[in-house]
């Protein structure tokens, strides 16, 4: 780091550039001596040595664990606290729904689609899921009578799981909790799941992309 370091006129203090990385501590191990996820730390640090205006990341953690992982979108994100603009390449879309201010979905090498990872979630062709656990199970099911009429989404009650599937949450998930608490029914495990960006990511590129 040192040596790299010195190629620049302008460049951070190489135990500064540690820590960020999450390396504070092991300036004077030799890289060989380093972990196959730490050395990709050092790579990085390699990056942010001469102190950038922009970082290019192409797929910066595959094959970490899930706890480098983590780690390693807490540094990433650390990025922009130093004023750094960061352009992140990764096929791991958790990733890119947390790290990622905008999105761009190549496929074939054009742009396919951009915006907010919001925006983007809110574009994609699929129906939002309501599902919470129905006390008495499918032989509750005649108590559901007047709010199945009220629901615009589909509404199925399998084992005792209440899903709605729909594209009008909002009015759906007021009308479930309002006929709940109208008759002091619980709904345990009660969640909303919106499309994610992988189901965004699936629906554009249609099958045509290959890895």
């Amino acid at each position: 780091l040192v040596h790299y370091g010195a190629c620049y006129t302008r460049r951070r203090p190489v135990d500064e550039v540690l820590d960020l990385v999450g390396l504070g501590g092991l300036g004077d191990r030799r890289t060989h001596r380093l972990s196959g996820g730490q050395r990709r730390r050092v790579d990085l640090a390699l990056g942010l040595i001469g102190e950038p205006d922009m970082l290019f990341l192409d797929e910066p953690t595959t094959g970490f664990d899930p706890s480098a992982r983590r780690n390693a979108w807490e540094m990433i994100d650390g990025l922009r606290s130093l004023g750094t603009t960061v352009l992140l390449t990764s096929h791991y879309m958790d990733e890119v729904q947390v790290l990622a201010d905008r999105v761009a979905v190549l496929v074939d090498g054009r742009i396919v689609a951009e915006g907010t990872p919001d925006e983007l979630r809110g574009r994609a062709d699929r129906e939002t899921s309501i599902r919470c656990r129905f006390p008495g199970g499918d032989a509750a099911s005649g108590r559901l009578t007047d709010l199945l009429g009220g629901l615009a989404g589909r509404v199925s009650l399998h084992d005792g799981v209440l899903e709605v599937r729909t594209e009008d949450p909002t009015a759906d998930l007021h009308r479930l909790t309002t006929w709940a608490v109208d008759r002091g029914v619980g709904l345990d495990g009660l969640e909303v799941s919106r499309p994610t960006l992988e189901d965004v990511y699936l629906d554009l590129i249609g099958g045509q992309a290959d890895g």
